[in-house]
């Protein structure tokens, strides 16, 4: 262990100085374990600018081999978070609770969860992420929306929360701007996939939101960075023992995401599926989801007593229409077109549909999200790098889900394209993802377990 002490002035006669940048990177590279206050000043350095980006890209990576302590990953969460401003919202307000999901295909249930929550007395300030890689994001989707701005000022933010309880926006150079570089650089550097990373890049946003509870939705499967059970329920359990020491309480779903989530992957179409079930249709497992993770989100808040008696509560709040007039609003707050909840249509169209017909006749015993995720990402609909645009127009319409039956030639789905010119190439990789066999597969529900 390299010896550290308090101050980096001049040392006490027989006292060393604090570890420098290349010895952190050595203690972490060999398995070592660093103390709170050398992460704290690693990031910090980072930050001025005195540790160079080839320096945390180094150290990032034997992170990525080493792992780290729940000690240490608190620490380097709170050195994130302490990075930016943390935002202090009015005292005796309503609680305030978010849900953050590990990423995953069609995923768009926050569009409809954040208003809904928000619609049964719960405060939801959400800060969400875009899209990368397979999996879609928030902000892409909710830009679909003509009009609809996700880069507001925290003061704007919380305005527009103080006044009608929900706001969605992406994260601002204001708030946890070390975890903007240090993801960039991860990004990069295939270092993502990390349970401590992730855990803190997750939570210091989550802490500087000034949340006073958290819902995670832990997605597990094929189309999800976590493929298995085994490590989605470490991930699962590191944020809520991190949250725990820092003072967020998190509770925490593991999901299925073998399967696209709904009917629909691309921006566009994902909005309009979920105005569908905040108008009181939707796909079954989208209501589902969203019902159960708005069920943990009102518990969390300590806003009702049970999970029963609240799903009971977002029922009456979809059927009444008030999650719908919620979401009206907070489009009109973000400068958005809030005619699209009624008037769905006025969402941007792809200028062509193409079919995807069933090449036999059979059941549906699965649908690879994996797959029609990179597809979606070939037509447009999501991106590779960050600084990559998007086509909110185009995407993958489903038709079926796991355990349909489908006759030979009857649509799986439709192709939403810009272009024609390639579409029998497209075709065949979408039809690739279909697996028809002859007898029905069990059902998988999409909430596996409560972590």
């Amino acid at each position: 262990m390299v010896p550290r002490v308090a101050s980096a002035s001049r040392p006490p006669a027989g006292a060393s100085l604090p570890p420098s940048t290349v010895d952190c990177i050595i203690q972490k590279r060999d398995g070592g374990a660093l103390a709170a206050e050398d992460i704290q000043r690693l990031i910090a350095g980072f930050m001025r600018g005195d540790v160079a980006d080839y320096q945390m890209s180094a150290w990032l990576m034997a992170t990525y081999f080493s792992g780290m302590s729940l000690e240490e990953t608190v620490a380097l969460t709170d050195a994130m978070l302490r990075s930016g401003l943390r935002l202090a919202h009015e005292r005796n307000a309503l609680p305030k609770v978010d849900k953050h999901s590990t990423g995953g295909v069609g995923d768009k249930i926050s569009l409809c969860l954040a208003p809904l929550v928000a619609s049964c007395g719960v405060t939801v300030p959400m800060i969400s992420g875009r899209g990368l890689g397979h999996t879609g994001g928030t902000l892409d989707k909710l830009e679909a929306i003509p009009g609809y701005s996700t880069r507001l000022s925290p003061a704007k933010f919380q305005s527009i929360v103080r006044r009608i309880g929900v706001s969605i926006i992406g994260q601002t150079e204001e708030l946890a701007p070390a975890d903007r570089r240090i993801y960039a650089l991860r990004d990069v550097t295939g270092t993502v996939p990390s349970v401590p990373l992730i855990v803190a890049s997750i939570l210091s946003k989550k802490l500087a939101a000034g949340l006073d509870a958290l819902v995670m939705d832990v997605k597990v499967g094929s189309g999800a960075f976590m493929p298995d059970r085994r490590a989605a329920r470490e991930l699962g359990r590191a944020l809520i023992a991190v949250g725990a020491q820092l003072g967020l309480p998190v509770r925490g779903l593991l999901t299925d995401m073998s399967t696209p989530i709904g009917n629909t992957i691309g921006n566009a179409l994902e909005t309009r599926e979920a105005i569908d079930v905040l108008t009181g249709s939707g796909p079954v497992d989208t209501v589902e989801l969203t019902l159960a993770l708005g069920a943990q989100m009102l518990v969390a808040a300590g806003s009702v007593p049970s999970l029963e008696l609240a799903r009971h509560q977002l029922e009456r709040a979809l059927s009444s229409g008030a999650a719908a007039e919620r979401f009206a609003r907070m489009l009109s707050l973000h400068g958005g077109d809030a005619r699209v909840v009624e008037q769905p249509s006025r969402l941007p169209r792809a200028p062509h549909r193409v079919a995807l017909p069933a090449p036999r006749t059979g059941f549906v015993r699965s649908i690879e999200a994996h797959r029609l995720g990179e597809l979606a990402v070939a037509l447009g609909a999501g991106r590779t790098r960050a600084d990559q645009a998007i086509d909110p127009r185009v995407g993958i319409e489903l038709c079926v889900q796991r355990g349909s039956a489908i006759e030979r030639g009857a649509p799986l789905g439709y192709l939403h394209l810009a272009r024609r010119g390639a579409a029998p190439a497209l075709v065949a990789t979408a039809l690739a993802a279909f697996e028809i066999g002859r007898t029905r597969p069990r059902v998988v529900r999409r909430v596996i377990e409560q972590l």
